[in-house]
């Protein structure tokens, strides 16, 4: 069986990499990017990265990852809800600022009351 692996991300070159789950060794190690030799960002398992030429949709990541939020799968399923564009993160991101809420929890809201 072939060993479990999990998705790492480079912003700058807009690229994402399956690569072995770090083990407890590893968890500090700075993987380097094989285009840039930037370091990688772990973003979990159930990643699925939109397309090199979508600028919009890596904007959008890069406000998930820089907020802590990652693409890890839980015991039911995948991650849950993730904004895909930048009109629902302007969206989440307005109303945190409105209600004191972290960023982080309003961007993980599906739906805005």
């Amino acid at each position: 069986m072939s060993p479990a692996k999990t998705a790492f991300v480079c912003l700058p070159c807009r690229a994402s990499y399956k690569q072995q789950y770090p083990g407890p060794r590893d968890r500090d190690r700075v993987r380097p990017c094989p285009r840039c030799a930037g370091p990688l960002i772990h973003v979990g398992s159930a990643f699925a990265p939109p397309r090199r030429r979508d600028t919009a949709g890596w904007r959008t990541l890069s406000v998930l990852l820089h907020a802590g939020i990652r693409f890890h799968k839980s015991c039911c399923g995948g991650p849950g809800y993730r904004p895909r564009t930048l009109a629902e993160v302007r969206e989440r991101m307005a109303y945190a600022r409105a209600t004191g809420e972290p960023f982080a929890r309003a961007l993980l809201r599906p739906e805005l009351p």
